[in-house]
């Protein structure tokens, strides 16, 4: 009987904890969506993927830990309106700004909350004085786009879990 039980619990426990990458992973993605759209300069895309983002972020991640819940609502609103701000803004300058602090809050949500299922890494422009988050080690920069595409160096690792 207990054997079973505490099978049950081990499988319920995975169960919660995919579910918690799934939403983690959906904001992740839309993320890195924004990113290459500012790496690739086109503003009509960064509205587009910021509308994404604005709306996984809406979507509840189901499954936290209360501390990571708290962690959740300290930096949801806060990336909510610089995805607004991106996702209603056409002018590329005005995205990039909203970007700088889009990054700043999801690098302390993702590296607090622990759950992204792959490696991430947090780069560095040292002319913006600025960071963002990457899907690879490879520089390619959202702040400058091709003026100044490969700026910048890896300064964190957040491994995938």
């Amino acid at each position: 009987m207990k054997k079973t039980f505490l099978s049950i619990l081990l499988v319920l426990s995975i169960i919660v904890a995919k579910a918690q990458n799934t939403g983690i992973d959906k904001l992740t993605s839309s993320y890195m969506g924004v990113k290459n759209a500012l790496v690739g300069s086109n503003a009509q895309l960064v509205k587009t993927r910021s509308a994404e983002l604005l709306a996984a972020l809406s979507a509840p991640v189901k499954g936290l830990q209360p501390a990571q819940q708290k962690l959740m609502t300290t930096y949801l609103e806060k990336l909510k309106f610089d995805s607004r701000h991106m996702s209603e803004n056409g002018a590329l300058d005005h995205q990039r700004e909203h970007f700088e602090n889009l990054s700043k809050n999801m690098y302390a949500l993702l590296s607090g909350l622990k759950l992204n299922s792959t490696t991430i890494y947090q780069q560095y422009c040292p002319m913006k004085k600025a960071a963002w988050l990457s899907e690879t080690e490879e520089i390619r920069n959202p702040y400058y786009g091709d003026d100044m595409l490969e700026c910048g160096k890896v300064t964190a690792t957040l491994k995938g879990q």
